[in-house]
């Protein structure tokens, strides 16, 4: 079976503005770098945030409804490009997360002399690819899109070149990755030849009458190698054996990239291709997802619990396993939205959880990247007695931690923990509830321990003053700091705003 059925021709620019937009800056960055001298090319690094800040404003006008494009004529809702209320949420994530990112990396390159015209093209071109991602309808745009985000962050981890660290760290994740989309092309291949279509609405149809039990079981393998892929790029366990040595070699700012947009990007696919393209193998995803939600939040909060500050070990490695067991959680909604009859109120707890996680984890990797530029190893123990250094930026970590642990004043944290909980009761999964709830006991050890740590005096080597001299903090790191602040205190404040504003996330 094959499509006959032609493109319309007209675009609707306006629904693709924002990731456009995007990727124009990118080629702009890249061809402005060969004409500036070196002394202006930190001018590269505030055009580019800028240019995600319009980005970022151009969903305004979208606000207004849902918008298609790149439709098949006489087919309105088999289209490649929708804008609607999910998309928005997502693509408000992405861009403000890479929006931060770009402020934390204002001063890293400077500091540790990166490219900078190779750097932000990498960067704005992996966010226009995330940007582009949760408005794909289609398989192909999606796993398209899902690479275009995907390749230039391998060149960014491996960015600092002579760092034997983060070259091992690229390949790591090259490897791994590349291993995870040949997967999932297969997959992919699997579901277009069952069923003869690409579009998800069109997939989603055909998959629940398919009348040849071949093809049924084509179809179910092609769900199985699709899901895999994209386990991989959330970090789901057993996929997820790339992040800590990906998040320790790369460049700070790319960890936090990849803590956060990396993870919207994976989670967004997955949301796509369950809900919207394979509902009839609910049956299927639904369990498998269950199962995945346990195993990686008790891989993630297992493992960080061996991260001991008497052992040196890294606060990178640290928030590296914390995320591995934060998209435990993540997965929790996906997985009650295949038993639920209503799938759009659970992917809801799933986005309004990860709008909680991307404010407070970049928060937490500003302070990290702040303590990096005078303790480059930026280990545990580097963080003790940092309230007696600089008690806002300690109180603010600790405000972080708490959120991520889900503790007050951190109300969001609690709120947005309460909110993943309530859609595995809802959808009957008494048991991942309670596996959740233990996990966030667990989690409470190692969020603690570090916060504690903030306030003990400080241990001052032998022959060395305990109060070190303070170097005032950069422009770009202080505002980063501060929106991420600033926007965990509101939503602690007014934390009904998060859940309604991903409410619907998915018609």
């Amino acid at each position: 079976m094959t499509q006959a059925l032609s493109l319309v021709q007209s675009v609707d620019w306006l629904a693709i503005a924002p990731p456009t937009l995007a990727a124009a800056v990118a080629l702009v960055v890249l061809v402005a770098d060969l004409f500036l001298p070196a002394a202006r090319k930190p001018l590269l690094g505030w055009f580019a945030t800028a240019g995600l800040a319009a980005a970022a404003l151009l969903l305004l006008p979208l606000l207004d409804g849902r918008r298609r494009t790149f439709c098949l004529t006489g087919t309105p809702a088999a289209c490649s490009y929708v804008a609607d209320h999910f998309t928005l949420v997502i693509q408000f994530l992405v861009l403000a997360g890479a929006l931060l990112t770009a402020l934390l990396s204002i001063d890293t390159i400077k500091d540790h002399d990166l490219p900078a015209g190779e750097y932000w093209f990498l960067l704005l071109s992996s966010a226009a690819g995330a940007a582009l991602l949760p408005a794909s309808r289609d398989l192909a745009t999606l796993v398209i899109a899902l690479e275009v985000a995907s390749l230039p962050a391998f060149a960014l981890v491996g960015l600092r070149r002579g760092d034997r660290l983060s070259s091992e760290a690229a390949l790591k994740f090259f490897l791994s990755s590349v291993a995870a989309t040949a997967v999932m092309l297969l997959g992919v291949s699997f579901v277009y030849a069952a069923t003869g279509s690409l579009h998800l609405s069109r997939v989603a149809h055909a998959l629940t009458a398919l009348p040849d039990p071949r093809l049924a079981t084509l179809a179910g393998t092609g769900v199985a190698l699709t899901l895999v892929g994209f386990a991989f790029k959330t970090a789901a366990a057993p996929f997820h054996f790339w992040v800590p040595d990906t998040y320790v070699g790369a460049p700070l700012p790319i960890a936090a990239y990849l803590s956060v947009v990396g993870k919207a990007v994976g989670f967004s696919g997955l949301i796509l291709v369950t809900v919207q393209g394979f509902p009839a193998y609910a049956d299927v995803w639904g369990p498998a997802l269950a199962v995945l939600a346990a195993l990686t939040m008790t891989v993630g909060n297992a493992a960080a619990l061996r991260q001991d500050p008497a052992r040196t070990h890294s606060a990178v490695r640290l928030l590296a396993w914390s995320s591995v067991g934060q998209a435990g959680y993540l997965l929790v909604p996906i997985a009650a939205a295949g038993y639920a009859h209503d799938p759009a109120h659970a992917i809801g707890a799933t986005v309004a959880y990860a709008l909680m996680y991307a404010a407070v984890n970049l928060g937490a990797f500003a302070v990290a990247a702040l303590v990096a530029r005078t303790s480059p190893a930026n280990r545990l123990a580097d963080y003790r007695g940092l309230y007696h250094r600089r008690p806002l930026v300690a109180l603010a970590l600790g405000f972080f931690l708490l959120c991520l642990a889900g503790l007050p004043p951190g109300i969001i944290g609690l709120f947005a923990k309460v909110t993943v909980f309530s859609a595995a009761v809802d959808a009957g999964l008494g048991w991942l509830a309670v596996l959740m709830a233990v996990n966030v006991v667990i989690a409470l050890y190692y969020y603690l321990q570090w916060t504690a740590l903030l306030f003990r005096p400080a241990e001052a080597p032998a022959g060395e003053p305990a109060e070190q001299p303070r170097a005032p903090i950069p422009a770009a790191l202080s505002t980063a700091l501060a929106l991420a602040t600033v926007l965990g205190v509101a939503l602690s404040g007014a934390p009904q705003l998060v859940l309604r504003f991903a409410a619907g996330a998915l018609l």
